[in-house]
């Protein structure tokens, strides 16, 4: 099969041919470049207007014959979307070939899937516009993990345009970073999303400030890609994979692909990112992913082609891949003396005891990583105790050793909710948020791993909570416990049901309509 993939969500305009026998892939990219600031939609729209043409063309003259043409469908500007949208439907028609459309994000994963041959990876999508982490689960990808502002490049780009440097901003500020030394900045991760809005500011105050420029760039690579190695060590812990790829135009920085690797290593997991010309923007993996679905028939009426400027990876269905979803190998289940590994520590059961050591992380700058061991020890320590006097269920605090740094709880349950949740121990879960919600507590971390189960149910690993009266703050906990039902549940629908009419009834309802906003934020943007 031959498949003539077009792209251009953004800046972009990309045409390939992939050859499905020969397995080869030739890809023709004329890039929009802004003269000044980040990508204007108007004038990246009249780039792809003059530009999708002539990739096209040199695309149809490097082969023969065309099966299939794919186009990428969505998210992405909308204007740019109509133009290689019109263009996929040209071609298609005149050629009378099957018309498949794409969504931009999931090529991201599935080029990184296909040329790894990775059975069930977990994915880390980081592009300019977008940062979110993927898993399979139910025939679909869920999204276990994204952004909650802005997407990972667009944030970097920010800065850079502060300081007055040209779009794209990511290598510059690699470049600089090489002779930076590490300053503080804002860290800011929840469950498995993450935000980056603060250390933006953060970073351009020091800039104002006078802090060194190369000082400046090494920290914000340091702290940004270290967030996202730690969502993605949570996420492969939660889902029990052992394998993560890595996708978008970000992943072209060689410190993110150095601590996905280093932290990957530590796990026994594998990592694979693609070659340069897969992870930016590219009509490749468009192609790719399009002779996968049109050999599963997802081909789409040109008169239902439409495109999605908001096309999230987790509304389609994946009806390409076939095998079971992979389950979890991890568990603290069982009353065992050798230590399990989770996201961020080790964990031994002693004689009734759960000895839990944050080990160091190789990935993260030494400074960083003490910073964050000991402040969440000290976090997890403090609010476990508070959560305890106000009646939620927690393991009582026996030790804490804040050099190692080392805590020990009591052993409570015989399963993570993760292993069979039912509807009563969501619901459970729900009750046991509105409390501490009532209290201006937030857990951070409420994933389906860090529940315990048994005779009752019990909150644990408090290591990322804070003290917050905000909605937004509060909506984030049920927001973090969603996603991880979604990802790892045989059948999440009646469980998210349960959850959210428990938490209604036991706290405030303004928290639910807060959490349909998050939800709806649309931060699928290229």
């Amino acid at each position: 099969m031959r498949v003539l993939g077009i792209e251009g969500t953004a800046w972009a305009a990309s045409a390939a041919v992939y050859d499905s026998t020969a397995e080869t892939v030739s890809i023709f990219t004329d890039e929009y470049q802004p003269e000044s600031g980040g990508i204007h939609p108007r004038e990246a729209a009249e780039h792809m207007r003059e530009a999708i043409p002539e990739v096209v063309g040199r695309a149809r003259d490097s082969t023969d014959e065309i099966d299939v043409v794919a186009f990428s469908r969505g998210p992405g500007l909308g204007p740019c979307l109509r133009i290689v949208g019109t263009a996929g439907r040209a071609l298609a028609g005149t050629l009378d070939v099957p018309l498949v459309g794409v969504n931009h994000m999931l090529a991201h994963l599935e080029i990184g899937r296909h040329r790894s041959g990775f059975d069930a990876p977990v994915c880390l999508n980081a592009s300019g516009a977008n940062a979110h982490i993927l898993g399979y689960h139910n025939g679909r990808y869920r999204v276990l993990g994204e952004t909650m502002d802005t997407g990972v490049g667009n944030a970097i780009d920010k800065f850079t345009r502060h300081v007055g440097w040209s779009h794209p901003g990511g290598p510059k500020v690699e470049a600089a970073a090489a002779d930076g030394e590490y300053a503080d900045l804002p860290y800011v991760v929840k469950g498995m999303d993450f935000s980056f809005s603060g250390i933006m500011s953060a970073a351009k105050e020091a800039y104002d400030d006078g802090v060194a420029i190369e000082d400046v760039c090494f920290s914000l690579q340091e702290t940004i890609f270290a967030m996202l190695a730690e969502v993605s060590e949570r996420a492969l812990s939660l889902t029990g994979a052992d394998e993560l790829v890595l996708g978008g135009g970000v992943g072209q920085n060689g410190r993110l692909r150095d601590m996905l690797e280093t932290m990957c290593a530590a796990r026994g997991a594998s990592f694979y990112a693609p070659e340069p010309r897969f992870l930016r923007d590219n009509a490749g993996m468009i192609a790719v992913l399009g002779a996968k679905m049109a050999a599963a028939g997802d081909d789409i009426p040109i008169e239902e082609s439409r495109v999605r400027p908001n096309f999230r990876p987790d509304e389609v269905p994946v009806t390409w891949r076939t095998g079971s979803d992979r389950r979890p190998t991890e568990t603290t289940s069982a009353v065992t003396d050798d230590p399990q590994r989770g996201a961020e520590a080790t964990v031994e059961i002693d004689d009734g005891n759960v000895i839990k050591t944050r080990v160091p992380k190789a990935y993260r700058h030494p400074q960083l990583d003490e910073r964050l061991r000991r402040e969440r020890t000290r976090a997890e320590a403090r609010v476990t105790s508070d959560a305890r006097r106000l009646g939620v269920s927690t393991p009582a605090l026996r030790d804490i050793d804040e050099r190692e740094p080392r805590i020990v709880f009591e052993h409570v349950g015989t399963a993570d909710l993760r292993d069979d949740p039912t509807e009563a121990q969501v619901r459970d879960v729900g009750r046991l948020l509105a409390t501490l919600h009532a209290a201006d507590i937030v857990h951070g971390d409420p994933t389906t791993r860090n529940v315990r189960v048994g005779n009752r149910t019990w909150l644990i690993d408090f290591g990322l909570a804070y003290y917050s009266e905000a909605i937004e703050d509060h909506a984030m906990d049920l927001h973090v416990f969603s996603q991880s039902i979604a990802g790892t549940a045989s059948t999440p629908d009646p469980l998210l049901g349960a959850f959210e009419e428990s938490y209604r009834d036991a706290g405030d309802p303004a928290v639910i309509d807060q959490l349909r906003t998050i939800e709806g934020r649309g931060r699928y943007q290229s």
